[in-house]
């Protein structure tokens, strides 16, 4: 079944804003939410239920495509293109899911400089004084974002 208008503009604003935090930095789902909450024609959503939508956007990004494979129906955003270990919880932590992925987050993160502690229940860590990015409000060059 076919996306509405508002899905695809939300899922496509949720990559795009994504994509706009900086190499080393982190925010939450909540504060994505946040940032898109008032859509270009004016309407709001709210942002506290779409915290949860955040991460099932980054929970359905597509694989990373070779680009030299010339794949069809490849997607424009994709686990390679889109920095979602950069998407923490609102405690500052990096939320549980199945298999290894928190901990591969963590070390994506460590890559990155961020400072990354894991407690003895193995709970992965972040401090947001540090590394926290949280702007309000995103620019754009095609003026999505005002």
């Amino acid at each position: 079944m076919p996306r509405s208008n508002e899905t695809e503009w939300w899922v496509n604003a949720v990559y795009e804003t994504i994509m706009k935090i900086p190499y080393g930095r982190v925010t939450t789902y909540k504060h994505i939410a946040e940032l898109l909450e008032t859509h270009t024609d004016g309407s709001t959503c709210r942002a506290a239920q779409r915290a949860r939508q955040v991460g099932t956007c980054l929970w359905n990004l597509s694989p990373a495509v070779d680009p030299s494979s010339n794949e069809q129906g490849a997607s424009l955003y994709n686990l390679g293109n889109v920095p979602w270990q950069r998407v923490i919880n609102s405690k500052g932590m990096i939320s549980h899911r199945g298999g290894n992925w928190a901990n591969v987050q963590a070390q994506m993160l460590r890559g990155e400089g961020v400072h990354v502690s894991t407690d003895e229940m193995g709970e992965h860590h972040i401090n947001m004084s540090d590394f926290g990015w949280f702007p309000s409000s995103v620019s754009s060059d095609d003026e999505e974002f005002e």
